[in-house]
């Protein structure tokens, strides 16, 4: 029996060789006699395409979108200048303000003003009023006394009588003088003649100024020691064309001064 197990085994050891080498026939037989294929029903499948390359996939007759053009890039601007901080904003003081409106205020088209117009006696005191009233300013015109311990005078010296003086009268009536006080009494200055009486010396010698432009040649300047009245004209509330035309008043009174002031310091 140990026999014929080996004699088995090497049989199918030997076999297994000739299978392996093919030195048999029949399974080469058994492969021709299948049926042959008809290829001309052999169809090619296509191969599968994921979802991503069908998307993709452009068709042969389908066109290309054109491109939309590329905006063109602007050219860099130049840096932002850097403002500087602003600087600090200081209120200003109460009494400042209040000057910075008065200012504003002055400045207003149509607003009415105050004058001053003097200071005046005598016959320039007669001659103002008379020149003033033709204005018509009604309430707006008011006057103020001023009384001074010292002022200066024009004046013709002292005459020898009555004859002169009264010579002398008729020569200032023919050069349009109508103003003027004999002084009477018997002191130094009796016979003298006054034509002006003033509060400064400058005004009084505008006075002889004017009065030698008319023709006056023997009138002077004094110093007249004595308790001098004067009055001074108060315009309260009056417009520019007023202002305009006392400017043009003045000029028969060289002097006087006529002045702005403030409304409520006027009394």
């Amino acid at each position: 029996m140990r026999n014929i197990f080996w004699i088995l085994l090497l049989a199918n050891v030997i076999l297994f060789a000739l299978i392996q080498r093919g030195g048999f026939d029949w399974g080469e037989q058994e492969v021709k006699a299948q049926p042959e294929l008809n290829s001309d029903m052999i169809r090619l499948l296509p191969e599968p395409q994921s979802p991503l390359s069908k998307s993709s996939a452009t068709p042969a007759h389908a066109k290309l979108p054109t491109p939309a053009p590329t905006p063109p890039v602007p050219a860099p601007s130049a840096p932002a200048q850097v403002a500087a901080p602003p600087e600090p904003v200081t209120s200003p003081s109460p009494s400042t303000f209040k000057l910075k409106m008065a200012a504003s205020e002055d400045k207003k088209p149509g607003k009415l003003i105050c004058l001053e117009w003097g200071d005046f006696s005598g016959s320039d005191l007669t001659r103002a009023k008379a020149a003033l009233s033709a204005l018509q300013l009604a309430d707006k015109l008011k006057q103020r006394e001023i009384e001074q311990d010292i002022g200066y005078w024009v004046y013709m010296p002292p005459l020898k009588n009555k004859t002169a003086v009264k010579r002398k009268i008729g020569e200032l009536k023919a050069l349009g003088i109508n103003e003027y006080f004999v002084i009477p009494g018997s002191g130094q200055w009796q016979n003298a003649i006054s034509l002006g009486v003033f509060k400064t010396r400058e005004a009084a010698e505008n006075f002889l100024h004017a009065l030698n432009t008319k023709g006056v040649r023997t009138a002077r300047v004094g110093e007249r020691a004595s308790k001098l009245i004067t009055t001074i004209f108060i315009l309260n509330q009056v417009d520019a064309a007023t202002e305009l035309k006392v400017k043009e008043i003045q000029k028969d009174f060289p002097g006087s001064e006529l002045k702005n002031v403030p409304c409520g310091l006027t009394r």
